[in-house]
């Protein structure tokens, strides 16, 4: 709008101007004015002229005037081109500088997302690594606890240890008494054969330690005494040797045990006159074998010769089915003899006669006597039935 009212103000100088200027010449020529000496039609050119060049002046003054732009298109345009060449200078090199920081913030966002993903795999380990914290701090208290179970142990250990080390110095005097007998056992006599059985006894289980010890207690006694015995010694004196912690565990054992034990104090290995007697211990559950009158064997026999030798063996032979039967059926052994019962001559003697009285076969059978436990000794009563002569 600006620039339309410029335009209207310019076309109505220049008309105004014109007029002027055509009515100054045409003054000119018709009173035929002469300006410096010249001809009117000279001077009429010269007005014209001059006329003009007020039109242009006056249009550029009043546009110089009434615009900022025109002043500066008509004075300063070497001074905008100058400040467009240093703006245009200064554009590219801003331009620069924004594609400088494009490719450094595209950088920058690279980095933003590999530090993402490092951050992302830095919190994945520190939760594993919490987790594993958490673990270690269980383990650790577990190991605490641990640690405190083995220090109580080792103070036990310790209170242990001083027994052992009282025993070991009781182990070394004996074994230095063992060196000494083995040179005495070439010139002396065997006492104890290995395995024979020095006392035995039934100890009741459903007890205390203590009371179980205590039985233990007199059964190593009796042993001390018949070692006594057979060494001719004073019974006061004591012969029998026996590992504490052995005798410790046997005791534990029959308490916790449930049953009652037989328990048997047998020479640890062939003992010579003037050596300590060593010792075990053995533990056999104990129940009832055979009762009072049960039938242990029966076995038919033929006797043809009639010698007395013969039916001394058909007697000798069955006992020793016996012995076996018994010892199957669960009643302890004698370690040397191998025996299980015991039996008088007499009622051997009986058993050869009633088989001698016979025409030359019958059954024999074998009952027991009493009541007999594990431990035994079995007692026999024998029965010989023959074939009647008079038939």
């Amino acid at each position: 709008m600006y620039g339309i009212v410029l335009i209207a103000a310019l076309i109505v100088t220049g008309g105004a101007i014109a007029v002027i200027g055509d009515r100054v010449g045409s003054k000119v020529g018709k009173k035929k004015l002469s300006l410096f000496g010249l001809r009117p039609r000279h001077t009429s050119v010269i007005v014209t002229i001059v006329t003009g060049v007020l039109i242009t002046t006056l249009t550029f003054a009043v546009l110089a005037a009434a615009s900022e732009n025109v002043r500066v298109a008509l004075f300063g345009m070497e001074k905008l081109n100058e400040e467009m060449r240093e703006t245009q200078s200064r554009l590219d090199t801003a331009s620069e500088k924004l594609a400088v920081s494009e490719k450094e913030q595209r950088e920058a966002s690279a980095a933003l997302e590999k530090s993402q993903k490092e951050l992302s795999a830095l919190q994945q380990e520190q939760t594993t690594l919490e987790t594993r914290t958490r673990e270690l701090a269980e383990g650790n208290a577990q190991l605490e606890a641990a640690k405190q179970a083995l220090t109580t142990q080792n103070e036990s250990l310790s209170s242990q240890n001083g027994a052992l080390s009282a025993e070991n110095q009781e182990l070394e005097q004996r074994t230095e008494a063992l060196r000494e007998g083995l040179i005495i056992m070439r010139e002396g006599d065997i006492v104890f054969r290995a395995g024979e059985v020095l006392a035995s006894g039934v100890v009741r289980s459903g007890r205390s330690v203590d009371e179980i010890r205590s039985d233990l207690g007199a059964l190593i006694q009796m042993a001390n005494a018949g070692a006594a015995d057979r060494l001719e010694g004073n019974r006061e004196e004591n012969y029998i040797w026996i590992y504490t912690p052995e005798y410790e565990e046997a005791a534990e054992r029959i308490a916790e045990g449930g049953v009652d034990t037989v328990v048997r104090i047998v020479a640890a290995g062939n003992l010579v006159r003037g050596e300590p007697v060593r010792t075990g211990l053995q533990l056999f559950a104990n129940r009832t074998i055979y009762k009072e009158g049960e039938l242990i064997l029966s076995q038919p026999f033929v006797f043809a010769s009639g010698q007395t030798a013969e039916a001394e063996t058909i007697v000798m032979r069955f006992l020793q089915e016996v012995n076996t039967a018994a010892k199957e059926k669960g009643i302890l052994p004698d370690p040397i003899r191998g025996s299980v019962g015991v039996m008088g001559s007499a009622q051997f003697y009986d058993a050869v006669n009633a088989v001698m009285s016979g025409r030359g076969s019958g059954v024999i059978s074998a009952y027991a006597k009493e009541a007999t436990d594990s431990l035994g000794p079995l007692r026999l009563r024998l029965q010989v039935d023959v074939e009647d002569k008079s038939e």
